[in-house]
């Protein structure tokens, strides 16, 4: 009764810290530090309490393990650009509240689990946010789509054969499944240059300085008084951002899908997953 009363405790932590973190990364395309930080501290605490009342020192620290496999994992995709420094430091909080069974390698099953559901929460949200992000700048994307389809004709080309290469190589085989590596490779070129179309076309802002905050990434260089700022994936520091505001009024940024919200998705499939049978079936997979 006490391990489940302490899931319900972790896991009632994170949704709540989860669902504001979305609504300040929707609202404001950021997500504060104190956020995640709070959520480590508060979930590490509860563990630490547990374990002592409990006479339980693993359910510490399976929290401790699972917060340096998520930092190592973080800092893979931050440095990897493929995250922003807020959704970083969200991962790495979760990753001191998921592990809440009694064994070692049940746990890291489970938080396997949760990558591949925040990996496949996060296309489908990211795909469905962008189709509406599309819908309402149509001109503008349908023109940039066909200006990167031009741009890109080599790789559209080389994805072309090699798709019919494996097309051919897959014939060979019983398997139908094999089918679908054709087709991806020769969806690949459409995919990109959707995406660049989808950043060029309805991702890039004109913002007041006065409205910048640390982590936006600029459009282009700037000019602030004698200094270039230039643009980089790390996003403006608090510094450049004074700069900006002293010497220009407005400036171009690139803004990118609020992804905090697919962290939500796949921790409400998590949890649904944990109390039904599938669960037990997606642990013999991982």
């Amino acid at each position: 009764m006490a391990e489940f009363l302490g899931e319900i405790f972790l896991f009632a932590l994170a949704f709540i810290w989860l669902c504001v973190a979305s609504l300040q990364d929707i609202k404001k395309r950021e997500v504060a530090n104190w956020l995640s930080f709070s959520l480590i501290l508060f979930a590490l605490a509860f563990r630490a309490f547990y374990a002592l009342l409990n006479n339980n020192i693993w359910f510490l620290l399976n929290g401790l393990i699972g917060l340096a496999m998520f930092y190592v994992l973080a800092n893979i995709l931050y440095y990897g650009r493929l995250f922003a420094g807020g959704d970083a430091k969200l991962l790495i909080a979760l990753g001191a509240v998921l592990p809440i069974l009694d064994y070692f390698l049940a746990n890291m099953a489970f938080l396997l689990v949760f990558i591949f559901l925040f990996l496949a929460a996060g296309s489908v949200y990211s795909l469905i946010y962008t189709v509406f992000l599309v819908s309402r700048r149509k001109k503008e994307f349908a023109k940039e789509f066909g200006g990167q389809f031009r741009k890109n004709k080599m790789l559209f080309f080389v994805c072309f054969i090699l798709a019919v290469l494996a097309l051919i190589s897959v014939s060979f085989l019983d398997e139908r499944l094999f089918f679908i590596f054709p087709l991806l490779v020769f969806l690949i070129p459409f995919l990109y240059s959707y995406a660049k179309a989808v950043e060029e076309a309805c991702m890039i802002k004109n913002v007041k300085t006065s409205e910048l905050t640390i982590g936006d990434w600029l459009y282009k260089d700037a000019k602030a008084g004698r200094t270039i700022i230039k643009k980089d994936w790390q996003g403006l520091d608090e510094k450049q951002i004074k700069l900006l505001r002293r010497y220009k009024k407005n400036v171009m940024i690139k803004q990118g899908v609020p992804f905090v919200p697919s962290f939500l998705i796949a921790f409400i499939i998590l949890v649904w997953l944990r109390q039904s049978y599938l669960y037990a079936i997606l642990l013999r997979i991982f």
